[in-house]
Parts: C-alpha cells; sequence; structure tokens
C-alpha cells in the first residue's frame, strides 16, 4: 500500500507545483481525531502543495496501522484524503483448546490479539504461530491451528481460532548418559521435561507430559547443576528425543562430560578499605576455603558483596569474580574485584499509579528521600513494606540515574481493592452452619486508615467488633488502634452447656523502634457473663458445678512484633514474629499472666527450582500464669482455623464429667503448609497442610491431636478467599470435629 502512496506521489508531481491549499478534507476517517489528523499532515490551508508533504503524510497515517489504503485527490487547491479503514476486532474465540473464560482471557492476552484491536492478516498470522507454540510448550506436538474471519459489518469482524490439540507426548525414559558422580534424582528438581512416574496424577509425582519448548534450556540446567556440585568442566550436549508417534511416547538422552570435581583453594576481595574492609567480609561468605566449589554460593556472596559497597551509596557498584582453576590438584581460587564508582544521592521520588492513595502515604514507607545517600537494602526494604500495607497489588521500584551522582527513585503501584465487603461461612459438626461478615476499608480515602465493622454467627456464637486502625499516627512511628466488641459465645458438653457474654474494647499504642520491629502496649476492659445450664440429668453433684459468674477483665499488654515478609496476603519470603505477656489485674477481678508468641516462617522454592511452590510453617504457644484469679473464661482454648484445623473452635478441653475443674494453662499449635500454583493471572492457588497441637491444665501434652487436608486459595476482589477441606487424624470419640471451612478475609 506504500509503494502505490509513493507512486501515486510521483505521478501528482505536475500538478503540484505551486498551487496553494485551499482547503483539506477527509474522507471515511474515524479511528484518529481531526486535530491528531492535521498535526500528522503538517500542511494548512495557504501552504503550498509540493510532492515530499503530501508523499511524508502519506506514510506517516499508515504508521498509525489502522488503514488498508489511503489515496489523495487533488482539485483547484482542494486537497482531499481518502481512507480506507481497517476492520475493528469486535471478538476473538478460542474453541477446542481451554475450556475456563478465564484460561481463554489469559491466551488471548498471550497471543496479543483482544477485542478492539485494529485486524489484519499479518497479526492473524501472528496470533497462530503464538497459539502452536504455546500448545508444543504444553506438550502437545502436530497441532493445528485456523482461523475463521466473520465481517459482522465494513467496521468490524469476529475471529475464532479453531485448535486441533495433537498429540500428548509422554516421556516414558531420561537417559543421562556420562553421569557417573551424580544422578537422576539430582537434576530432576532442576529440569522441565522428566521421566514419567508411578501414579503420576499425583502432586508429588512426575506426570512425564513433554515440554519441548524448554528442551534447550534443561541441558544448561542440568550443567548448572554440575556447578553447584564443583564440576567446573562439565559439558552438556543438547538433548536428543526419540518419539515413537504410533503409542505418543518418548525417550530423552543428555550426554554429559562431567570433568573433575573442584575445591575452593583459596579467595581473595579486592575492594576499597575505605568503603568495606575486606576481612569483614571472608567470615560472612557462603563459599569458604576447602570447601566443594558451588555457583549459587558464588552469587550469592558477590551480591552479598555489592549489596554492603551498595548500602554505602555506591549505587551502580559492580562485582566482578573470577575463577581461577588448577586442573592438576583440582582446586580453584576465586577473585572478586570490586568496582564502586561514584556515591549516588537521591534527587527525587516520584510515584505513580496511585489513583487513590494519598502520596504522602506512600512515601511514608519508602526509606529513602531526596538528599539520601542510596542505600540498596534501603531500597529492597521499600519496596517489601509497600506490598506489606496491602493497598497495592504490586510493587515496582525503579532506579532512574539522571547524572552520575544523582538518580531518582521512581515507585509504581497498582492499586488493589481496600474496601470489601466480605461474606463467608462454613460448617462445622459442632458449630453447624457458620457464616460472617464485615465491611472493610483498609485504606479509607486512601489515607492509610483501616476501618472495620465484622459479625460472625453460628449457632452457637455471636460476634460483633467495630476496628479502626491508623498504622502511622501523623504520619509517625507511632500506631494505634481502637476494638469494641460484643460477643456471646456458647459452649456445649455432654453435662452442661455455658452461655459465655462479652462487651467491652482494646485501645492500643506503639512505636516501630528499628525497621520492621515494633513494640507497644494495649489496655483491654471487658465485662462478662457465664451462665451454665446443667442437664437434669447430669448426675452431677451442685458442690461440684461451675457456678454462674459475672466478672470484670482489665489488663494491659505490652507486646513486640517483627514482620520482614516481602508480601501482606501472599508472602514468598521472610518471618513474622511476635509475642505478648498480658498482665490482667489493674482493677477489675481476673488476676493473671498470659504469654502468648507466635511465629511464621515462609519459603519460596523458585531459588531452588524455579517453582512457585511456597513453604509455610507457623508456631503459636501460649502460657497462663495464676497471679490471684482464674475464671473458668479465662482458659486456654485449642481448635479451630487459627490453631488447628480439622476440630471446631474451642474444642479442647472438653468436659466429659461436667465437674468444675480449672482452666487450662498451657497449649501449643503447629502448621505445615505447602501451597501451590493454580493460575497466577487470577491469583489462585491450592496446598496440602499438617497441623498439630498440644493443650493441657499444668502439662501441655494432656491432649494432642493432629489433622491433615487441603485447600483452595483466592486472593479475589472481595478479599483472600480460602476453602479448607480438613480430616482429623487421631481423633476420639467424642471430640468435636468440623471437615470443611471456607472464609474470606483471612489467611496463613
Amino acid at each position: 500500500m506504500k509503494k502505490k502512496s509513493i507512486l501515486l506521489s510521483i505521478t501528482l508531481a505536475s500538478l503540484l507545483q505551486a498551487e496553494q491549499i485551499t482547503s483539506i478534507e477527509y474522507v471515511n476517517l474515524t479511528k484518529i481525531s481531526l486535530p491528531v489528523a492535521n498535526e500528522t499532515l503538517k500542511l494548512k490551508v495557504g501552504d503550498e502543495i509540493d510532492v515530499e508533504s503530501v508523499n511524508k503524510a502519506i506514510k506517516d497515517f499508515y504508521k498509525f496501522n489502522y488503514f488498508e489504503d489511503i489515496k489523495v485527490n487533488i482539485d483547484n487547491g482542494k486537497l482531499q484524503f481518502i481512507f480506507d479503514e481497517k476492520p475493528s476486532i469486535a471478538n476473538v474465540d478460542i474453541t477446542g483448546y481451554k475450556s475456563r473464560e478465564d484460561d481463554i482471557n489469559i491466551l488471548r492476552k498471550q497471543i496479543g490479539l483482544e477485542k478492539g484491536n485494529m485486524y489484519s492478516e499479518k497479526r492473524i498470522k501472528s496470533a497462530k504461530e503464538k497459539l502452536l507454540k504455546e500448545l508444543e510448550r504444553e506438550g502437545y506436538i502436530n497441532s493445528v491451528v485456523e482461523a475463521e474471519v466473520e465481517h459482522l459489518n465494513e467496521d468490524s469482524v469476529a475471529i475464532t481460532f479453531n485448535v486441533n490439540k495433537g498429540d500428548e507426548i509422554i516421556i516414558k525414559k531420561v537417559n543421562y548418559f556420562g553421569s557417573e558422580n551424580l544422578e537422576a534424582s539430582d537434576f530432576e528438581p532442576a529440569t522441565a521435561n522428566k521421566e514419567v512416574e508411578f501414579a503420576s496424577w499425583f502432586i508429588t509425582q512426575n506426570s512425564g507430559e513433554l515440554a519441548a519448548e524448554q528442551l534447550e534450556y534443561d541441558s544448561k540446567r542440568i550443567q548448572e547443576v554440575y556447578f553447584e556440585n564443583g564440576y567446573l568442566d562439565a559439558k552438556v550436549k543438547d538433548p536428543f528425543l526419540e518419539v515413537d508417534f504410533s503409542s505418543n511416547q518418548a525417550e530423552l538422552d543428555f550426554y554429559i562430560e562431567e570433568g573433575r570435581q573442584y575445591n575452593v583453594n583459596d579467595i581473595a576481595i579486592y575492594v576499597n578499605s575505605e568503603i568495606v574492609k575486606a576481612e569483614d567480609i571472608y567470615p560472612e561468605l557462603k563459599l569458604r576455603k576447602g570447601r566443594t566449589f558451588n555457583i549459587k554460593r558464588l552469587r550469592k556472596d558477590a551480591d552479598y558483596i555489592k549489596t554492603l559497597v551498595a548500602d554505602k551509596g555506591y549505587a551502580f557498584a559492580q562485582v566482578k569474580y573470577d575463577i581461577k582453576k588448577d586442573e592438576k590438584n583440582g582446586t580453584a581460587d576465586l577473585v572478586y574485584n570490586v568496582i564502586p564508582g561514584e556515591k549516588v544521592y537521591i534527587r527525587d521520588v516520584k510515584i505513580s499509579g496511585n489513583t487513590r492513595t494519598l502520596d504522602r502515604v506512600i512515601r511514608r514507607d519508602v526509606y529513602l528521600a531526596p538528599g539520601d545517600l542510596f542505600s540498596l537494602t534501603d531500597f529492597n526494604d521499600s519496596r517489601n513494606k509497600l506490598r506489606r500495607t496491602g493497598y497495592f497489588e504490586d510493587v515496582i521500584i525503579e532506579q532512574k540515574r539522571v547524572t552520575a551522582d544523582k538518580m531518582d527513585i521512581v515507585v509504581k503501584v497498582k492499586e488493589a481493592a481496600t474496601g470489601n465487603i466480605i461474606l463467608g461461612g462454613g460448617y462445622g459438626s459442632y458449630d453447624g452452619f457458620m457464616i460472617n461478615g464485615s465491611i472493610v476499608d483498609n485504606n479509607i480515602f486512601g489515607s492509610g486508615l483501616s476501618l472495620g465493622v465484622s459479625v460472625d454467627l453460628s449457632k452457637r456464637k455471636t460476634d460483633l467488633s467495630i476496628r479502626l486502625k491508623n498504622p502511622a499516627i501523623a504520619d509517625s512511628k507511632y500506631h494505634g488502634d481502637l476494638d469494641i466488641h460484643s460477643d456471646e459465645i456458647e459452649i456445649d458438653s455432654s453435662k452442661y452447656e455455658l452461655n459465655k457474654d462479652v462487651k467491652g474494647f482494646t485501645v492500643g499504642v506503639g512505636k516501630e523502634f528499628i525497621r520492621n520491629l515494633r513494640a507497644g502496649a494495649k489496655y483491654r476492659l471487658d465485662f462478662i457473663k457465664e451462665e451454665y445450664d446443667y442437664e437434669d440429668d447430669a448426675g452431677v453433684p451442685e458442690s461440684k458445678r461451675f457456678v454462674d459468674t459475672d466478672y470484670v477483665t482489665s489488663s494491659i499488654t505490652p507486646y513486640l512484633n517483627f514482620d520482614n515478609t516481602d508480601d501482606y496476603l501472599n508472602p514468598r519470603s521472610g518471618i513474622r514474629t511476635g509475642s505478648s505477656l498480658e498482665i490482667a489485674g489493674l482493677g477489675g477481678d481476673s488476676e493473671y499472666l498470659k504469654s502468648s508468641s507466635y511465629f511464621k516462617y515462609f519459603y519460596s522454592l523458585n531459588d531452588l527450582y524455579d517453582l512457585d511452590w511456597i513453604f509455610r510453617y507457623k508456631l503459636q504457644a501460649n502460657f497462663l500464669v495464676d497471679n490471684g484469679q482464674i475464671n473458668q473464661g479465662d482458659s486456654l482454648y485449642l481448635g479451630g482455623t487459627k490453631s488447628l484445623r480439622g476440630f471446631k473452635s474451642y474444642a479442647f478441653p472438653k468436659n466429659e464429667s461436667g465437674e468444675r475443674v480449672d482452666p487450662y494453662k498451657q497449649m501449643a499449635a503447629t502448621s505445615l503448609e505447602m501451597s501451590f500454583p493454580i493460575s497466577q493471572q487470577a491469583k489462585m492457588r491450592w496446598g496440602v497442610f499438617y497441623d498439630y497441637g498440644m493443650i493441657g491444665e499444668d502439662n501441655m501434652s494432656d491432649v494432642k491431636r493432629s489433622s491433615t487436608g487441603a485447600l483452595f486459595e483466592w486472593i479475589s476482589p472481595f478479599g483472600p478467599l480460602q476453602l479448607i477441606f480438613a480430616q482429623p487424624l487421631d481423633d476420639e470419640k467424642g471430640d468435636d470435629t468440623s471437615s470443611f471451612e471456607f472464609s474470606l478475609g483471612s489467611s496463613f
């Protein structure tokens, strides 16, 4: 089309000599506005018409990629452009491949063809190629993709891609020829193509499905495994795949030259001692003298050295390393050469993407400000802290160099829905159907303030609470919160029923003393009423029965919390830990000490195995000490989604005799979880877990229970959703179990 336009311009050359434009007209132009068209043309009424200007305008119009053809007419100074516009795509459908609409939406984005795009044969061809590549990536070979184009009208078309999936190839055997010192089990965690295993449908087993596009990278992954085990001379050739198309099975061969294993002989670090002293670095290195060489540890050590230097302001420091091999003795000398560059100061902190959250709310969580000396630790911690706020779906912080010694910090955020109407529930063998609902906004008007009203209803519980939280009072390091609550709980034993009513409030204030470490205190005042209703045939003497009680608990609770995780809703690294000591007896009736501690650990297997699997660990322990008076309602309890899944809340202690007993004073629970991705785009995951809990009156081992199960997680527009399917492993007769629960708004 462009060639035709150029020829047209040449044939009109004789008509365009010294002729002035009297009018400009655009015919059939709807894709761009009149001002944009005039700016593209760069000619106006009164200008002389010349070949080069008209020809350049035609080329510039084609650059928009909106037009099939452009014609130009000249008539006594009247300049007329006639456009033949490309139709727009009204709909893109993909049949024969994925069934879920969410998956099809992801495919549309992957092939770069969505509703509203301009139609062109080139674009359709490119989309077909991308679909075929995606099919090949999933292990389907000889697939066929046909595109149907339906012209709805002159301006729009509908595209349908009909996919005929080819055969799925299963790898029956993987051979590692030449591998003598390492085994297949060493390579399998790193490679994408694995040998099929028994019960391949189970999550822990290899399915054996061919990932064709990953074949070329698997050789490099195997070589990397050798480098991690000290085999610096290892070579892995491109794999050979032999496919039996009659059975759709394949055999995969890797050819390996191992070489010898190297140990570290000596390490030298060349760095300006005025910045960092080399003698202070050596003890912290992961790769040390005498150890087997490991390329992964080498890279971590290089990053560690760079962080030390960059924390001194040398933002663009380089750490180059050299490996000097002694093949005869099988040793390697490591040399780190640090090139610091210049010190860099922050010129400005720029924030974008926040349509709701105030700039100052974001800035207070960025540890770098204009005029500060650059610090890489501050840079990374700023990103993690912003993610932990829960205000944003994604946070990207970039370094933009301005001069040799100046840079801008560019914070790009994608805001998340922080105002939610949450509805959840579940079913337990004891509580029956449970419903919880709340109206919560964790970022009111973008101010960072959190306000929530929540209600929990079940057959045996009615809880109402109003919470207000300010994570940074007046943008300072101080934080505060207020909780007003009214709780009615019914605890049923075989001999009696306890109705407990609690009304009161909690107010707290604290401060971030050092990075990620917060400390403070909370004051609680509760008015509590306990009523016991014994069965007529309970057979419990009056003297041994629980008695109705009204009492007041007035307490202060100092606490200490630490959180360096990398995300609020779905952390992949870091720990959350805290400890508190409730001191009851500041007035009121209850007099006790209650110690509560928790530890949560998150670790992603992505660094080790390039898998988005997340390991989670949780430990909590509570202790109650009699300091004068402990009421029955002050007792520790075990059970429920927060401590021991598979058992109802308040499942333990259970009282079969119905006689008055002392409250339980020791409790501990631990949880192990492994979380796996379902759809990164849709923010869906699933996982398996194991819970173990203990509780007792004076000995934590009086009651021991455990459970296992699976869960489904979705970070939905309404908040985090969990479906929990639990199975007690060692429940006893009379235990109150809960096999299924779902909730919105809670996480691990």
